[in-house]
């Protein structure tokens, strides 16, 4: 692992977001849902692709929290202009868990 500086660490717009929307994306190469996640009124509403479908079914996404990079230049998934990464782990079988507060903040806080 290298090391990196606490300028670096920084950088990175780590942020909370509240998930508005999720919908099946049928046209990702493995299987997706379409996120529209609020990042407050500074940032707003960003679009994100997660390969989240083991554990989550749209229904229970909408509402959660999450955080998010923000300040990843946009990508192209398919059909999809990604505005954001959703972040998570690997679970023991490689399925992607979220990464979440584990109480209520607003949507646009900054992690520390």
């Amino acid at each position: 692992m290298q090391p990196i500086g606490w300028e670096d660490f920084t950088k990175v717009e780590l942020r909370v977001g509240r998930v508005l929307s999720a919908e099946p994306f049928p046209q990702a190469r493995k299987p997706a849902y379409i996120l529209q996640v609020d990042f407050g009124p500074d940032i707003g509403v960003r679009k994100s692709s997660a390969q989240i479908t083991v554990h989550y079914r749209p229904e229970d996404l909408v509402g959660r929290l999450v955080v998010g990079v923000v300040n990843f230049p946009r990508k192209q998934i398919g059909p999809l202009m990604s505005e954001c990464l959703v972040t998570g782990f690997h679970d023991a079988d490689g399925h992607v868990v979220l990464c979440a507060p584990d109480r209520d903040v607003p949507p646009g806080t900054k992690l520390l």
